[in-house]
Order: structure tokens, then C-alpha cells, then sequence
């Protein structure tokens, strides 16, 4: 995957006097650090008939892609297998990183396993055998379009950051 391309953000009562389009930009890097070592990601879906949910799931950054486990019978699974498009973020509000995407689910055993080594390294335990219990499913989001938002930042609203990925 090459890199996705930055630009500010459709934020028009904010980003109205910012001084050129490229100032003040995080560069994809700030965002997979974030991605990558966030604990708790936020997964949002949509039910059938249209509410939001939103739910707290544990998950890896792989492979240019979000990559988490469910049950399922779990709400997020049901709502995913009748719409797949979601939106993930990082745990840290102050220094936001939102994807959002397309879920995928995977269902080829050699990729579990390969997955389960990235999980119990990170999380503990051993995920595998729960999975294959469970009847539980991986899933995989790569994303259309992220954002990222630095309070730390010396100018926050110049930070913020859309990054748009080839062909979506």
C-alpha cells in the first residue's frame, strides 16, 4: 500500500483562515504509532434500521489494515454481516486517530493463527483456542479515509489531519 495522501479535513468553521493546505499536517506515521500501540480501539456500526452502536474492541495494526476479534452472535457481528462499512478509533481522544472502512471477515485458519501471535503478544493469554471455541470470527478494516487530531499540537485545528487512500 503506498502512502495514503493528507489534507485538511471538510471543517469549514474551523479551518476557514488556515494559512495554506499543508501546514501544521500529521504525517501518516504520527497515525499508525497511534494505531498501532492504542490498547482499546472504539468500533462504531450501524443496526438494520439505521441506529449507530458503538462498542469497545481489543485489536491489532497489521498489514495496513485494523484487524479485531467477536463473537458471532455479538451485535457488532450481526450488524456488520447486513452493512459492512464501520468506523474505528484509537482509546487516546487527545490524540485521535478514526478510520473508516469497510469490515472483512476472515475465515482462512492460516491467517488466524498468524493473527493470534500478534493478539497474545499484545493482549496475553492465547486468543486461538477461543476463537475456535466460540465459533468467533477475525475481521479486517482497511481503511477508505482516516483522520487524526493532536491537542498536543502547537496549533490543534491546523493539526488535524483527513488522510484519503489510492483507489477509495
Amino acid at each position: 500500500m503506498s502512502e495514503p495522501k493528507a489534507s485538511r479535513p471538510h471543517w469549514p468553521d474551523a479551518l476557514q483562515n488556515a494559512p495554506d493546505a499543508t501546514s501544521g499536517l500529521k504525517p501518516w506515521s504520527w497515525a499508525v504509532e497511534r494505531l498501532e500501540n492504542s490498547h482499546n480501539y472504539w468500533i462504531s456500526t450501524a443496526r438494520l434500521e439505521g441506529r449507530p452502536h458503538l462498542m469497545v474492541v481489543w485489536g491489532i495494526w497489521w498489514e495496513n489494515a485494523f484487524w479485531f476479534s467477536t463473537g458471532p452472535r455479538t451485535r457488532k457481528a450481526k450488524n456488520i454481516a447486513a452493512n459492512p462499512h464501520c468506523v474505528i478509533g484509537t482509546e487516546k481522544a487527545d490524540e485521535a486517530v478514526i478510520l473508516e472502512g469497510v469490515a472483512q471477515e476472515i475465515k482462512d485458519q492460516a491467517v488466524w493463527k498468524e493473527i493470534a501471535g500478534f493478539y497474545d503478544r499484545k493482549y496475553g493469554g492465547e486468543i486461538l483456542p477461543l476463537l475456535e471455541a466460540s465459533g468467533g470470527s477475525i475481521f479486517r478494516v482497511e481503511p477508505e479515509v482516516a483522520f487524526g487530531q493532536d491537542e498536543h499540537a502547537t496549533n490543534f485545528v491546523e493539526s488535524a489531519t483527513r488522510w484519503q487512500f489510492a483507489g477509495k
